[in-house]
């Protein structure tokens, strides 16, 4: 099978190697951007390529990226490559790459000068596999964010918390008025972020490092990770009337002032744009959780797969130079929610919370995030633990915790 792979990834690299001039070219491109925010930032894209000549064919696959994942890889194994598709930075399509399927952009990244203009470097250094650079960075999302309903918090008569423990403390005024205090939806991905987060913000950025970059089992096991397990139970307690799945159903709760937050990404941000609602206003961001300032050189990125096509090869260079263009960063990214990954870009139509995260980009305090430190398998493990805590109260925080120390023992 191996050599079957290899075989098909020469003569596609062959293929590319004598291809002449291309005609405007159909391009595939799957990616799971389906909410509202996600839709309207997608499209910009869609429209920057079509302004080439080219034409962006829609491959949207509902249901988030543990749900799209299998199906991209599926296809790019099984013969049926799309001409572009959406992983997250890190190490997803590490696998593929190491078959021979993925096309090597080196000298795309080379003529754009994508190492001078990426920043920061670790975007692009996710993307370099043995030397040599295999997806295009299109962002920088980070996880470390709690989203607050400004009507809720009026409506409990609370004020507006300035960190997850003065969070914590609101509770039960907010339950009290009939109020979500913490949305969080049924996917495992969004419990296992949201202790991610909390592992950052209560533990710092040392004890997240110690844990998901040095693997210390030990650490893991120990008091300072009980403190967040601690915060993770009261996350618990906080969301256990969330009845929704999708992290943009739960994100609603939040919008409609039926939940008084949600941690969440800053992909969040996307959906209250498309309801009309103000940063600063309607709803409070607390990067860090108001703990600790920090973001995650997370994100989005665009893969392409070895096509025997000429034409399509082609059509993926000039999407692969479309994707950094200037332009597009802000386009795409003021729909998003995200962070440009071009410094050197306009953004004074940024909102509230986006300045806020330009800032503490500029001020370097970023950290790595999981997709980058750990293997597909392990985050997989820890998907199920923190899935299984949340939607069983009877599950000690001594067993999760000591569940989760076996897991970063065992961590690739």
């Amino acid at each position: 099978m191996r050599y079957k792979l290899l075989t098909a990834a020469f003569a596609a690299t062959a293929a590319l190697q004598f291809a002449g001039p291309a005609a405007a070219t159909d391009l595939e491109v799957t990616h799971w951007w389906t909410s509202g925010g996600e839709a309207a930032a997608v499209a910009e894209l869609a429209k920057a390529f079509d302004a080439t000549g080219n034409h962006w064919v829609d491959g949207a696959i509902a249901g988030s990226g543990g749900t799209a994942r299998p199906i991209m890889i599926s296809r790019i194994t099984g013969g049926d490559p799309m001409g572009a598709t959406q992983f997250n930075h890190g190490r997803q399509a590490e696998e593929l790459v190491q078959a021979g399927l993925m096309r090597d952009l080196t000298d795309v990244a080379t003529k754009g000068k994508w190492t001078e203009i990426v920043r920061p470097k670790s975007l692009l250094d996710s993307c370099i596999i043995d030397g040599k650079i295999y997806c295009v960075p299109v962002n920088i999302h980070s996880w470390q964010w709690l989203w607050l309903s400004n009507e809720a918090f009026a409506k409990a008569g609370v004020p507006m918390p300035k960190d997850w423990n003065e969070f914590v403390a609101a509770a039960p005024a907010l339950e009290k008025a009939g109020i979500i205090p913490l949305a969080v939806g049924g996917q495992a991905w969004q419990s296992s972020g949201a202790f991610d987060v909390l592992l950052a913000a209560v533990g710092g950025s040392d004890a997240f490092l110690k844990v998901y970059k040095d693997k210390d089992a030990k650490f893991a096991a120990g008091p300072e990770i009980a403190k967040v397990f601690k915060a993770a139970d009261d996350a618990r307690k906080m969301a256990k009337n969330t009845n929704v799945q999708d992290w943009n159903q739960a994100t609603n709760l939040v919008i409609t002032g039926k939940a008084g937050g949600q941690i969440m990404g800053d992909w969040a941000q996307g959906e209250f744009q498309v309801a009309g609602k103000v940063a600063g206003k309607d709803y409070t961001c607390l990067p860090g959780l108001g703990l600790n300032e920090v973001i995650a050189t997370g994100g989005d990125a665009f893969y392409f797969p070895l096509l025997k096509d000429a034409d399509k090869s082609k059509a993926q260079e000039v999407l692969a130079e479309t994707l950094l263009d200037p332009k597009t960063q802000v386009a795409f990214n003021l729909k998003k929610g995200s962070l440009p990954v071009r410094g050197d870009v306009d953004l004074n139509a940024a909102n509230d919370c986006m300045k806020k995260g330009l800032a503490i980009l500029a001020k370097g305090a970023v950290i790595p995030w999981t997709d980058q430190l750990m293997s597909q398998d392990t985050q997989k493990q820890k998907e199920d633990l923190f899935a299984e805590f949340f939607a069983k109260p009877d599950m000690t925080v001594e067993e999760a915790q000591k569940r989760f120390a076996d897991l970063i023992a065992a961590a690739d």
